[in-house]
Formats: C-alpha cells, structure tokens, sequence
C-alpha cells in the first residue's frame, strides 16, 4: 500500500506543466477565495455552475487522465451520494396541523403550477418524498461539498508549496506595520507543507511493518489489539519528532538563524500579462455572482 499514491488530495503535479502553473500564486488565491466565498448565499443554479466550471478548468488545462479521475471521481461519487440522501431525508416541515376548513371546502383548484411536494413513493414499507426544500438542501449540500474540496485540491495541485508561501508573505506584507511576525509564518507554513509527505512516508512504514509481522489479530482480542496499536502510534510520534528535529539541524549547519537575516527568495513574483487577464476574470465572475448568483 502507498499511502503517497492512494491519498493524491493536496500533492503538486511536478510533470506535465500546464497553463495553471503559469499563472502567479496570488492571482490563484484571488480565484481560490473566490470558489470558497462565492456559494455562501448563493442559489442552486450557481452552485451548480461553479461545479461545471471547475471541471471544465481542469479539462482546459489538460491534466492528465490519472491524476484528476482519483482526485475528482472519488469526490464526484461522494457528492452524488450525498445529494441523493439529502433529497429523500425530511426536510423538517413534517410538522401535522389541524385544518380550520371542511374537508370539502379544502379541495380548491390550485392557480397555479406550483407544488411544494415534487415526488413521492409509498409502496408497502419503501417511503420516499422529494419537497423542494430537500431537493435544495440536497444541491447546495453537495455542490458545496465539491467545490470546497476540488477548489484547493486543484490549487495545490498546480501551486508548489513555495511559491504558495511566497504567495502568502507577499499579500501580508502589509501587516508588517502592525509587527505582526509574517516572515515566521510563511517560513513555518512551508515546512508544514514539506512535512505533510514525510508523515505519510512514516504512517506507511509502520503499516508495513505491521502486516510483515503477520499479527492474528482474533486471537489478541480487543485489549491487547489497541496495546498494540498504542505502541505503533507511540513510535510514529517519536519518527515525527526525531525527523524534525533532523530538519532542524540541517538548518542550522546551513547557518539559519533568523528568517529575517537568512531568507532564501524561491521566486520573483511579477504579475504577466495572463495574470491581469485572470485578474479581470475575477472581476467578471463576482459582477456575474452579485447579478446573477444571489439566493432571492
């Protein structure tokens, strides 16, 4: 089992580069966070549309076949799962009223189309009711669901974990004036990022070495199986902490002090002439959300 390969969520795409990669960090945080705030308040049509937009990003920018069907199917399926059952599960207005009218005076033509009940099934003890309100607690829950997930996932994806931290202390720079430690953060961000990949390398060698051993886990029973899986998460701990405390001193053998006086630029960044296109993209996808996207 590779856990590097079985969990692709939050890895960078090394090979081919495509046209995401081009593009500078800070122009992919403005379209981040504009996938992360756009659905909040945002009706179903438009959550349903930065959905097909999403995948039609990643059609555009040709990643390859084996990377987005683990990343993007798993998460599809997941999100169709869920739509389904927050369409049939009540949708809370259940509530039994006693009617102020005859039966008979309630038997009115409706004027028109409308109805709040857009299916129903009741066959013996299969109960199935479909109301508008599910329906909509159902799209906006799913399509939430995948552009939250998809979104970064794809901006991980394309982004190295430099130029995202360089990204990062670049547009809290500002913040500077209020001596806030913004050269720390971007530095502790980057090794967190560094250390997601060794964390899995470690979980994946205690598996292993776990199934080498061939434990009978029926005959441990439940007691003695969690002693054992203590033990595993003990020494992962200590893996965790000695591989930092590795990183800590290669840093210093290569001088670190501070990371004020010994800084290492990755990148340049420079807004290019697509990132001003992408830039206006932006501009253009909030005037369509604010106009068109708005839950009224």
């Amino acid at each position: 089992m590779d856990l590097l390969r079985s969990l692709p969520l939050g890895l960078y795409l090394e090979q081919p580069i495509t046209w995401l990669h081009h593009l500078d960090p800070r122009v992919k945080i403005a379209w981040l966070m504009s996938f992360l705030f756009a659905p909040i308040l945002a009706n179903p049509i438009w959550r349903i549309a930065l959905v097909v937009l999403l995948i039609l990003i990643t059609l555009a920018a040709k990643i390859p076949l084996r990377v987005w069907k683990q990343q993007m199917g798993w998460l599809l399926v997941l999100s169709f799962f869920v739509l389904i059952i927050s369409a049939i599960a009540p949708d809370g207005l259940n509530a039994s009223h006693q009617p102020r009218l005859p039966a008979d005076a309630l038997v009115l033509p409706q004027p028109t189309s409308y109805q709040y009940i857009l299916f129903k099934l009741n066959q013996g003890p299969l109960k199935l009711t479909i109301t508008r309100k599910s329906l909509d607690l159902a799209i906006n829950t799913s399509t939430l669901l995948f552009t939250l997930i998809y979104s970064t996932n794809l901006y991980l994806l394309t982004t190295a974990p430099e130029e995202i931290t360089e990204g990062i202390e670049s547009l809290m720079r500002p913040l500077r004036r209020f001596n806030w430690p913004v050269t720390e953060i971007a530095l502790t961000l980057t090794l967190s990022l560094r250390f997601i990949p060794l964390v899995l390398e470690e979980v994946q060698n205690l598996m292993r070495s776990v199934q080498t051993r061939a434990i009978n886990w029926q005959k441990l029973g439940i007691r003695k199986s969690l002693q054992v899986w203590l033990m595993v998460a003990e020494r992962l701990l200590e893996n965790l902490l000695l591989r930092a405390a590795q990183m800590a001193s290669a840093m210093k053998v290569r001088g670190f002090t501070s990371p004020n006086t010994h800084r290492v630029q990755w990148h340049q960044l420079r807004l290019k002439a697509g990132d001003w296109v992408a830039l206006g993209i932006v501009v253009v996808f909030w005037g369509a959300r604010l106009v068109l996207g708005g839950d009224g």
